[in-house]
């Protein structure tokens, strides 16, 4: 019998040949951990025993969600990360470089088929480059530390293949909102959903790092996209005949396969309060909105910018809206000031911050009150993530984000 692509990577990193529903443990080839949970973290660490790292040079420690510090507390964080760094001897550390999960394949930490945990629930992420990551909490963490393991269950696998070419005004973030609503927030659970068909093949990583991160919404334990030339190109590397044979085999088993036709979809948002509360732009068309927020590690990415600076060029955003804009990391927004994109966002009117999690969080500027209405781009609209309870987020694309900051309604976008 064929195997899912989740089965081959532990699989192989195993020396067996796993099935979905087997209990296993895994050889972990990279770890990351951000700056909310390395105080959990280091303290769970010392109170197992341990006394020294597994491999100092697999693990990762990054500053996003409370970079720079917007509460008092916050500053124990970077002083308990500091002393963990110092006393076990890391090197791989990222102060104000950008978003966690933007850096960690940015920067090459990732590789396809490796397996990787990481220490927020969008660890799913990295998936777009062919690899098994999935967050955990830090208890599991802090054993991963000190022994390089880790057990799981090989999770069933959704296979979901797209065919056909996309209209012009919808990206990855219509499809994978479209999916979310499809499944439920609950419908892949501990799965793995594995993407396919012609559509997904043409799609950029970037694209495809928006589909992975939000997999999780709709409960998947990882997302997982087969490597190929644009992974190589991305990740800097030339692909092994194991790496490019990351695909799901023709006589593999999957617990669901779900088939779309690529022109069937349209731009959609994610409604207040709940990810899968998925209803077209069109059925919400002239809603009136405060703010926009383009960003996070959903849609923070250099081809996210490109899409909301093509919309705004020459326009002005409403004056009555906040357009908040907050690159992934700090390489794209670098990148973004010399192609001239950073420039007209400015000019029609866009708040530009440093790179990180930001508004996403609820944290370092930009949270509403009751009453208001934000259109963003990240992953999560649950009551009270942007400001009080009071405020309603919607989930757009960036095309549709852009579209809304200009007329401060929502609108359907124009490409």
């Amino acid at each position: 019998m064929g195997q899912t692509i989740i089965e081959k990577i532990i699989s192989r990193n195993t020396d067996t040949s796993a099935k979905a529903g087997e209990i296993v443990t895994v050889n972990v080839d990279r770890v990351m951990i951000h700056d909310i949970f390395i105080p959990f973290v280091a303290e769970k660490f010392e109170e197992m025993g341990f006394t020294k790292l597994w491999d100092a040079d697999k693990v990762v420690l990054i500053y996003d969600h409370l970079v720079p510090a917007s509460q008092v507390d916050d500053t124990r964080h970077f002083r308990i990360g500091n002393a963990f760094v110092e006393k076990y001897g890391m090197k791989n550390i990222h102060r104000a470089d950008g978003i966690c999960h933007q850096l960690m394949t940015e920067a090459g930490y990732v590789k396809p088929g490796d397996i990787v945990f990481g220490t927020d629930s969008h660890t799913t992420t990295y998936g777009c480059v062919g690899a098994f990551s999935s967050g955990i909490g830090y208890t599991e963490m802090a054993s991963i530390l000190g022994t390089g393991t880790m057990w799981v269950k090989v999770p069933e696998t959704i296979k979901v293949n797209i065919e056909g070419e996309l209209p012009s005004n919808v990206t990855s973030k219509d499809i994978i909102l479209r999916l979310i609503g499809d499944l439920g927030a609950d419908g892949a659970t501990y799965k793995a959903l594995e993407f396919a068909g012609d559509t997904v093949e043409g799609m950029s990583v970037a694209s495809r790092m928006t589909m992975a991160n939000m997999a999780i919404e709709a409960g998947a334990k990882c997302a997982l996209f087969t490597p190929d030339e644009k992974t190589a190109e991305y990740c800097e590397i030339t692909l092994t005949d194991k790496e490019k044979s990351l695909v799901g085999d023709e006589g593999a088993s999957y617990v669901r396969v779900m088939n779309y036709k690529a022109e069937d979809f349209v731009p959609v948002l994610a409604c207040p309060s709940q990810v899968d509360n998925i209803k077209p732009v069109s059925k919400c068309a002239g809603t009136e909105i405060d703010q926009v927020f383009i960003g996070s590690c959903t849609n923070g990415r250099l081809e996210d910018l490109h899409t909301a600076a093509d919309i705004l060029k020459g326009k002005k955003v409403a004056s009555f809206v906040k357009l908040i804009v907050t690159p992934a990391s700090r390489k794209i927004y670098n990148e973004a000031v010399a192609d001239g994109t950073m420039s007209i966002l400015s000019e029609a009117g866009a708040i530009i911050t440093h790179p990180g999690c930001g508004l996403c969080c609820g944290r370092t500027g930009g949270i509403l009150t009751d009453g208001e209405r934000v259109v963003a781009t990240n992953n999560r609209n649950f009551l009270g993530r942007m400001g009080t309870s009071k405020v309603e987020i919607f989930l757009a694309s960036p095309a549709t984000a852009a579209a809304c900051a200009i007329t401060g309604k929502i609108t359907i976008p124009e490409m």
